[in-house]
């Protein structure tokens, strides 16, 4: 009696969708994990806008912030940056005239946290009439003289 020999037909198979599984699972962790930096991508020159500059009926307190982060509320100079004194300058200008225009005039350069800071003092003070200045585009000024 002869045995016969199976060895022959098994051949050696690889299974791949096994490490297909892997590879996709560690595409979506390094895709979900990524962090992407638009700050390199985004090169911005705020503010600007074209427009007709509205009437105002009353002279708007202005709060100017310059490129360093410093306030100036009308012609005083807040002498620190946070919030309170913001407010205690605020209070001195406007008095209890709280329906007034506030006009923002902010450096290109400013940081955004200053600008937030300054919303949040009106906001406590309860201003409700807040504009923002900025320049107009090049070809605007232009053709005004």
């Amino acid at each position: 009696m002869r045995i016969r020999d199976y060895r022959d037909d098994d051949t050696p198979e690889i299974n791949l969708i096994p490490l297909i599984d892997v590879l996709l699972c560690l595409l979506i962790f390094f895709v979900v994990t990524t962090t992407f930096d638009t700050r390199s991508v985004l090169k911005l020159e705020l503010p600007r806008a074209d427009g007709q500059p509205a009437t105002a009926q009353a002279q708007p307190l202005s709060i100017l912030i310059n490129a360093q982060g410093r306030y100036f509320v009308g012609d005083r100079e807040v002498l620190r940056t946070d919030v309170d004194a913001l407010k205690q300058a605020l209070r001195a200008v406007a008095g209890e005239d709280r329906s007034r225009t506030v006009l923002i005039r902010a450096d290109a350069r400013t940081p955004w946290q200053a600008v937030v800071t300054t919303y949040e003092a009106l906001g406590q003070l309860g201003f409700h009439k807040i504009a923002n200045a900025t320049a107009p585009s090049a070809a605007t000024a232009g053709a005004n003289p």
